[in-house]
């Protein structure tokens, strides 16, 4: 990999576009990432662990799950399991994505997957539906891709670190982490297309609330299973092609 073929991204149009295209959604993702830098201080680890986990994980959904569990002191596995289910939509993610990283080696793979976050996704797949087949669209994709997802994680991580450096001096009553909370609500508005992904949304949310006097926050967990069971369930019962859930 030559250094001009490493900084040719950065100069692509598609580039700036994509920067440009999450910077638009900065407020309620400054918002998010201020309240997760609170979260990350108020859980009482070490100076250290707070800074790594401010500029290495940018998974806020995760963090702020995970966060309170680390506070009260809850197993291991529960935070893991915790963190791994909030993530698993990325599993369905990676999956839609393959057809577009493919051709590309691990490393990169492995650094634009870092990069893909929530909102990422849903601009990436609205600009580009389908995977370029030929070189100059490819080189598009792979600059709009970068631009999104280094100024994404650029204003995730100043926010992060603004919220860190507030500390205890910032309170919750602010509402902050509402504002991050609409953030998410949207990014679930974008990918809530078909019937059967409505299903799902309106599972999760149901169970959720049934379980949430579960200890650790396992309502999530509840969510998570009740939603993927459901939603096999009729992936297998309901052809594709018609049906009232059908059109995923």
């Amino acid at each position: 990999m030559t250094a001009a073929s490493m900084v040719r991204p950065l100069r692509h149009p598609e580039f700036r576009l994509g920067a440009r295209d999450v910077a638009l959604l900065t407020p309620g993702m400054a918002a998010w990432g201020v309240m997760t830098g609170v979260a990350i201080v108020k859980s009482g680890m070490s100076t250290i662990a707070v800074l790594l986990m401010s500029t290495i994980v940018f998974a806020g959904s995760s963090q702020l799950a995970a966060l309170p569990l680390i506070a009260s002191g809850a197993p291991v596995w529960v935070v893991l399991a915790t963190a791994f289910c909030v993530n698993l939509r990325f599993v369905v993610f990676s999956l839609h994505l393959r057809r577009y990283v493919m051709h590309q080696p691990l490393w990169r793979r492995l650094f634009g997957g870092y990069l893909m976050a929530d909102l990422g996704y849903v601009l990436v797949t609205r600009r580009y539906p389908d995977p370029p087949a030929d070189a100059a669209g490819i080189a598009a994709l792979e600059a709009y891709w970068l631009g999104n997802g280094l100024t994404g994680w650029t204003m995730w991580t100043v926010s992060t670190l603004v919220g860190v450096a507030l500390g205890n001096s910032v309170p919750v009553s602010w509402g902050l982490g509402f504002a991050g909370i609409l953030a998410l609500v949207g990014v679930m508005a974008s990918l809530v297309s078909t019937r059967l992904r409505v299903v799902s949304a309106l599972v999760a949310g149901g169970a959720a609330i049934v379980a949430a006097a579960l200890p650790f926050k396992l309502n999530i967990l509840v969510a998570i299973v009740a939603a993927v069971v459901v939603c096999l369930v009729f992936e297998k019962a309901v052809p594709a092609r018609a049906g009232p859930l059908g059109g995923r």
